[in-house]
């Protein structure tokens, strides 16, 4: 089994282990850092959903850090089940609920929209241009979308790029909706 540390909050320094699986990358732990510092250390009363949770490096970081709410979603069974292991050793609280299906099946059926995204998708498959027309519905209009990806990205539609950092190969995102302009919000100049 592989594993990682959760560097803060009430689980600090308790091991998440997880099976080897294709494509499964853990957030290292300095970008989790990075991550939790432009978010705020404290996540008390926000709802987040880790769409691709794969390790679940980001939603055990967000619930030990005091989420309200947080939803993984992971397609692979075997994933899943080290998932709900380490919530179930970690005694974790019935607000980390888990949904084994599809990201973009959870998305687009996803009816309650969230106070904080993590997205870190499988490479070179255009996940985050698959989100994108979803973001509106999956997240607050105050809301911010933390994306993992192999190169920079600028925006996802409204969604513009307000921090950014890049460790190894790997490309780092925190979004945030745009205002709309003055012309597009009716209002003359």
């Amino acid at each position: 089994m592989n594993q990682v540390r959760i560097i803060g909050g009430e689980w600090r320094r308790q091991l998440i282990k997880f099976p080897d699986s294709a494509g499964l990358r853990p957030t290292p732990d300095r970008v989790r850092e990075t991550l939790f510092n432009w978010l705020g250390q404290d996540l008390t009363g926000r709802v987040c959903l880790d769409l691709f949770a794969g390790s679940g490096a980001l939603g055990f970081e967000a619930a030990s850090r005091g989420a309200t709410r947080v939803v993984m979603v992971e397609r692979d069974a075997k994933v899943m089940a080290a998932l709900k292991e380490n919530a179930r050793r970690l005694k974790m609280p019935a607000t980390v609920e888990f949904v084994t299906t599809d990201a973009l099946k959870y998305a687009v059926s996803c009816k309650t929209p969230f106070d904080v995204l993590f997205a870190d998708p499988p490479y070179r498959q255009g996940w985050l241009d698959r989100l994108e027309p979803l973001l509106d519905r999956l997240l607050l209009p105050d809301g911010a979308f933390y994306a993992e990806a192999e190169c920079p990205v600028a925006n996802l539609g409204a969604w513009q790029t307000t921090r950014q950092g890049q460790a190894g190969q790997v490309y780092f995102h925190l979004l945030h909706l745009s205002p709309p302009t003055q012309q597009e919000s009716g209002v003359a100049a």
